[in-house]
């Protein structure tokens, strides 16, 4: 055999003539994939203790706000009776605000969808925000009645009437009505809010499709007045 034909056997994988063959190695373990699947693991397991702090947290804020008001509690409150360490506190909320606006996270988001899904070049429904309000509400009353009824206090009426008077208000621009997007976002805020905190000081005693329906009843002609393109006023 040439020294070539010897070379290419050889780094082709083939066997030199006269060599025995060299048993194959044990495969090593692919230490790689488990430190994944071990990564993966840990990423599970911290995520699930997340959710728990979390939720311990918020249920401890929602029962004090019931018992003694938003602007009576205190950090060291919410500590003490979700037993949580101030460092995991502050790891996940800057304060009690940050806990307050968690509790409304989904409720923005669920909104900002139904906004988006509304043409402002017609006029619309304006029932369509007030409908996703009052069903968020209704499946997290206890959080509500917490929040937004007598106990809630200013602060929290004020941070959402400021949520929603945000979102409304580049769609209500976006319109070009005839009127101030402000104005028409401050009504329809504060008309939304306040059936809201009376539905809630009522006991939820009626559904969320009913109150939307007369929401609708109420505010539609005004809103989808101030919302139809040509309704100009006198400057």
């Amino acid at each position: 055999m040439s020294i070539v034909e010897h070379c290419v056997r050889v780094w082709s994988g083939g066997i030199a003539e006269g060599q025995q063959p060299v048993p194959a190695l044990n495969p090593v373990p692919n230490k790689g994939l488990r430190i994944v699947r071990n990564w993966r693991w840990s990423m599970a397991g911290d995520d699930r203790r997340v959710r728990r702090t979390r939720r311990l947290l918020t249920e401890a804020f929602v029962a004090l706000v019931l018992e003694t008001g938003y602007e009576r509690i205190s950090v060291q409150d919410i500590l003490d009776r979700a037993d949580i360490g101030r460092s995991t506190f502050y790891a996940h909320f800057r304060d009690k605000q940050a806990l307050l606006e968690a509790c409304f996270d989904d409720m923005r988001d669920q909104l900002k969808a139904a906004l988006d899904t509304m043409k402002p070049d017609v006029p619309t429904d304006p029932s369509g925000p007030a409908s996703v309000l009052f069903a968020h509400a209704y499946q997290h009353r206890s959080v509500y009645k917490a929040l937004c009824g007598k106990q809630g206090g200013t602060v929290v009426h004020r941070y959402l009437h400021r949520l929603i008077g945000d979102l409304l208000r580049p769609h209500l621009a976006a319109a070009d009505s005839g009127l101030p997007a402000d104005m028409v976002a401050e009504y329809y805020t504060s008309a939304t809010l306040g059936l809201l905190i009376w539905w809630i000081d009522q006991g939820f005693r009626f559904g969320p499709a009913r109150m939307a329906a007369m929401h609708h009843q109420l505010a539609a002609p005004g809103v989808i007045a101030a919302l139809a393109t040509g309704s100009r006023l006198p400057a």
